[in-house]
């Protein structure tokens, strides 16, 4: 496996809540981001979004200070997504945003304005095109049913369009200042049907090439070149327990999620998950060394609408008062054992042991194996004492009295939870 330079993944592990932003031509027909492969749409029908791209209601300012006031620290922004439309005023080609009525650079007022309330900032770019002309049609492509697919495919020749991805690669990574974060989207070489990968994308010279511009930028999995990322991507899904590298290390990764089931901005969408489910996955990543990149789709008009802000505002409320058990936190050493329904986060720098409560248990808490090990004991959304006692000490429990195990200590709790949507305590160590 060829040795690839690494990023500084230093500032990214201490932040560990970033926003994503799917934003395009999608958001007006507002009913999935792959609506032009789902609906199979041909390109002269898919126009009419391009020739109606307006949004008037556009701030990024706005933008930049919901993911500030959620507690948010770096963004990562579409400049590309699969049909190809550009969020930036690309040299190569017309299909960008400041050739649509809006007419300016989409990417250059995102970055000002994040940059602005001290974001780190990270760009999305897909390596699938379904605009281009020399992009192959493959199993993902809109036209993967059309009769005349193989004949189409003749003409098209993917040298050309590897040359385009490179040049607006070096691009993304020149014209807006120091970037952090490159997050590509994605490779599919085992797919039936031309599936696309490392060759199709000549992924060790685009490496080459990043690095050569970026040496220190982090730089996702998704170039199906083993060895070659900084940040391991799981999408829609929470692990277990922390992911480990190709050598069996503790790996940097972020989990990618959204508020409902689509990533762009789908109007009819109903399965949004609620306060709790969303603070709950940013502790979950936490808690197993990960980072949470939560995403907001905005509308055709370039709103973040009411139900993701909603959501926003829900993390900021949560984390003015917890953002101590997440930044700069990871998951706790083994020997520190998790009680039932209860997550931990470490921060190995204070020493700190935070208790997040995913379910109240009522009235006391078994801590395993923590006799001597703790100093003081308090909540964080209000400094308040938690008192506790130790090693097989007796604890009423309505009229039982409950004998807990030995080296364990038992923390006396409040019958009623506090007032906040998933309470933490902090353990200070001894």
């Amino acid at each position: 496996m060829t040795d690839f330079i690494k990023g500084d993944s230093s500032w990214f592990t201490h932040d560990r809540f970033g926003m994503f932003i799917h934003f395009g031509l999608y958001s007006l027909p507002a009913r999935h981001e792959w609506i032009q492969r789902n609906e199979e749409i041909q390109a002269d029908v898919y126009r009419k979004y391009f020739n109606n791209f307006n949004p008037d209601l556009f701030d990024a300012a706005a933008w930049a200070k919901a993911a500030k006031n959620a507690g948010m620290k770096y963004v990562v922004f579409t400049t590309k997504h699969h049909d190809g439309f550009c969020l930036f005023d690309s040299a190569y080609t017309d299909y960008k945003c400041t050739k649509t009525p809006y007419g300016k650079d989409i990417l250059r007022e995102i970055v000002d304005a994040f940059r602005n309330e001290g974001f780190k900032i990270g760009l999305y770019h897909s390596l699938i095109d379904w605009n281009h002309p020399d992009f192959t049609i493959d199993a993902y492509h809109p036209l993967a049913n059309h009769p005349d697919r193989e004949a189409l495919n003749s003409k098209k020749e993917m040298t050309e369009y590897r040359k385009y991805l490179h040049r607006q690669t070096e691009e993304i990574l020149t014209k807006y200042g120091d970037i952090d974060i490159l997050w590509y989207d994605f490779s599919y070489p085992r797919l039936a049907k031309n599936g696309k990968g490392k060759d199709d994308w000549e992924s060790e010279k685009l490496v080459e090439l990043i690095r050569s511009i970026r040496p220190q930028i982090l730089l996702n999995n998704r170039l199906d070149l083993p060895g070659s990322g900084d940040i391991i991507t799981p999408e829609q899904s929470t692990p277990e327990n922390p992911i480990v590298d190709e050598n069996g290390a503790p790996a940097v990764w972020e989990g990618c999620q959204t508020f409902s089931g689509s990533w762009g901005y789908h109007r009819d969408e109903m399965s949004w998950k609620s306060e709790k489910q969303c603070i709950d996955m940013l502790i979950n990543h936490v808690s197993r060394n990960g980072n949470l990149l939560m995403n907001v789709g905005p509308n055709a008009r370039g709103e973040i609408d009411s139900r993701a802000m909603t959501r926003l505002n829900d993390f900021g409320r949560w984390m003015r008062l917890h953002s101590r058990s997440i930044y700069g936190c990871q998951a706790a050493p083994e020997n520190f054992k998790e009680p039932r329904d209860c997550r931990y986060t470490w921060n190995p720098e204070t020493g700190k042991l935070y208790l997040h409560f995913m379910n109240w248990p009522s009235s006391y808490l078994i801590l395993p194996d923590m006799q001597g090990k703790i100093a003081y004991a308090q909540f964080l959304h209000d400094y308040s004492e938690v008192q506790f006692v130790e090693n097989n000490s007796s604890v009423l429990h309505g009229n039982l009295a409950v004998r807990a195990p030995q080296n364990s200590v038992t923390l006396k709790l409040p019958i009623k939870a506090p007032d906040v949507t998933v309470p933490v305590i902090e353990l200070i160590l001894k």
